[in-house]
């Protein structure tokens, strides 16, 4: 069935755009809502009138997006997150939680206009992009940190020539000189002094012998 889209439809077509669509479908869910009418002349006439009316309106809101475009630009939504080896994270970062974090940060934002090929896995920066609407989006940047560092281990052979080396350096030290023992009195030298040499006692209480 042919259908004139009232309105942006995804995966279907953009407003004024004329399309073939399934019948269910049409009825169903485009129609009932007035995302689209059916495609005749009299309904081509009027979709056309109001298209111009509302490219004015578009243009209008186009300019004050890109406005908000500016100022979000350069925005950084971060995560914590447990991660593993090589920076992979346990579980996935979504359209939902990163609607949900930009929300807390004042942007309030339906999650189907975040452009996100595929979950975010693992740690660092990661660019998406938001879609303002009128055509406008907006690249902002995921960044995703560790939520415990991770430590770096010595490997055990570095360790060791550490240690070598300190043991190295300990036995080229001089040992500290010992104490040298004091001699015994067996060592110790026997001086011999010669009668000749001791000087004559006198004893001076004797009175000396006259001569003959």
């Amino acid at each position: 069935m042919k259908v004139i889209l009232c309105e942006d439809v995804d995966n279907v077509g953009d407003m004024g755009e004329q399309v073939n669509v399934a019948r269910g479908y049409a009825r169903n869910f485009l129609l009932p809502r007035k995302m689209a009418v059916l495609a005749d002349s009299g309904n081509a006439k009027q979709i056309e009138h109001e298209m111009r009316i509302i490219r004015k309106r578009e243009e209008k809101l186009r300019k004050e997006l890109q406005e908000v475009s500016k100022g979000m630009s350069g925005l950084k939504v971060e995560f914590t997150a447990k991660s593993g080896e090589e920076g992979k994270l346990f579980g996935s970062i979504t359209t939902l939680h990163i609607a949900q974090k930009l929300e807390e940060m004042g942007h309030a934002f339906n999650r189907k206009k975040i452009v996100l090929a595929e979950p975010i896995k693992s740690l660092g920066d990661h660019e998406i992009k938001l879609k303002l609407g009128a055509g406008v989006t907006v690249a902002v940047t995921v960044s995703v940190i560790s939520e415990a560092p991770l430590e770096v281990e010595v490997p055990a052979e570095s360790a060791e020539s550490d240690e070598e080396t300190v043991d190295g350096a300990e036995s080229t030290d001089a040992p500290a000189p010992a104490d040298a023992p004091e001699p015994s009195e067996e060592e110790m030298p026997t001086v011999v002094v010669n009668e000749a040499d001791e000087a004559p006692e006198t004893d001076s209480g004797d009175e000396p012998t006259p001569a003959e």
